[in-house]
């Protein structure tokens, strides 16, 4: 009577949901102060003031009839072009309105963009360790999902394994960088040698070969470090963003399907986009948030609460004899669990009211990711209690 796979989805949350919903009844039991919560990327450091202020200089001097009215399918073609104006002047490649469609978040952009390119037979690489949800959305898209491990220790791309996997089957690949659940930025060596391997794989096979780049955590890295965009080496690039992260929306969800005009027939790979966004029924994305975003183009929540999280979270970690690849953005801390089942690992921490995410569902086991987007104070106050978990292992 019912779609069973969609009854599984419904009744069985993500191993992240399931721990952040155990986290709110055990708070509700002990108290707030009590379970340090690294469960879930829900922003802690508060939007900008520029989006508050945008948000009240709409609502006092625009007309509300226009303001919270339907725009265009793929959204307000002055939002539309202001974004690939801004894409243009970051990246160097070329955009206009004709390559952005607005979106409710990354979510809707990664299902539009997978309904979009999906066919009967084609399979998706998914790059170890990946978001739960891709094998999700992909998998309801018609995708097969192929997974292939990044190179351990530094969680870069493994060309060598990638190249294995591509096959005439293989129609797109994800990558997301910042990572999450690592932090790891793709450097540009590995973009340009990912660029090639692609490039070769499409004359091998004759057959386009898309390259969907999920960027989510662009603005927020440390240091010194770029982002590569994608699109400069690639043709076939296609960009799902969202500015849940960058400027601490994730509950407004807006973001934007960038598709790069250097795609192979770049006009119909749109107009998939478009006709996947209408079957699905992600058209005109929330009105008012469109306008916010178009103002607040390369502003970010402040990212110093987060490298200060980093700083203290990874350090401290290390000097207790845990092991972990320093990030070089998002807000993640990817652990290496002390015993090889991290799951089990995981829910010995809740003896001292740690909830940490075990890796197997990012395709990865040994692993467990820890959120620092939270209060530097819950950071300080967890320390503790992450040492004596690892004095159980000595």
């Amino acid at each position: 009577m019912l779609n069973e796979k969609m009854l599984g989805l419904g009744t069985a949350s993500s191993a992240i949901r399931q721990l952040f919903e155990y986290g709110k009844a055990r708070k509700a039991e002990i108290g707030d102060d009590k379970v340090y919560d690294f469960s879930i990327g829900n922003p802690s450091v508060p939007a900008p003031k520029s989006v508050d202020d945008t948000i009240k200089n709409l609502i006092e001097n625009e007309d509300s009839v226009l303001l919270h009215g339907y725009t265009s399918a793929p959204g307000d073609l002055n939002v539309r072009s202001k974004i690939a104006a801004y894409i243009q002047e970051k990246s160097g490649v070329e955009a206009t309105a004709a390559n952005i469609y607005m979106t409710c978040g990354a979510a809707a952009s990664l299902t539009i963009t997978l309904n979009a390119l999906a066919n009967e037979g084609d399979e998706v690489i998914l790059l170890a360790p990946f978001f739960p949800e891709y094998r999700v959305f992909a998998e309801k898209a018609g995708f097969k999902c192929v997974v292939v491990n990044c190179r351990e220790p530094d969680f870069q791309i493994d060309i060598n394994a990638l190249s294995s996997a591509i096959n005439k089957n293989t129609k797109a690949v994800i990558i997301n960088s910042p990572n999450n659940p690592t932090g790891v930025v793709f450097s540009e060596e590995t973009v340009i040698s990912l660029a090639k391997l692609l490039e070769e794989k499409q004359k091998e096979f004759s057959k386009e070969i898309f390259l969907i780049s999920d960027e989510p955590y662009r603005e927020l890295v440390y240091g010194n470090v770029t982002v590569p965009y994608p699109q400069k080496y690639y043709n076939n690039t296609i960009v799902c963003y969202s500015f849940s992260k960058s400027l601490s929306l994730p509950g407004e969800r807006i973001g934007y399907i960038y598709v790069s005009p250097k795609c192979k027939d770049a006009g119909l790979v749109f107009a998939a986009v478009c006709g996947a966004g209408r079957a699905l029924g992600f058209v005109c994305a929330p009105s008012m948030l469109q306008r916010v975003v178009a103002e607040n183009l390369g502003n970010t929540a402040d990212v110093s609460i987060y490298n200060k999280n980093r700083e203290i979270l990874y350090n401290a970690l290390s000097e207790y004899g845990y092991t972990a690849v320093k990030p070089d953005g998002a807000f993640y801390l990817f652990v290496k669990s002390p015993e090889k089942d991290a799951a089990a690992f995981a829910e010995k921490a809740k003896k001292y009211e740690l909830l940490l995410v075990p890796s197997d569902s990012f395709g990865m086991g040994g692993y467990v990711r820890i959120s620092y987007c939270v209060s530097t104070s819950q950071i300080e106050n967890s320390l503790p209690s992450f040492k004596a978990l690892i004095e159980e292992y000595k």
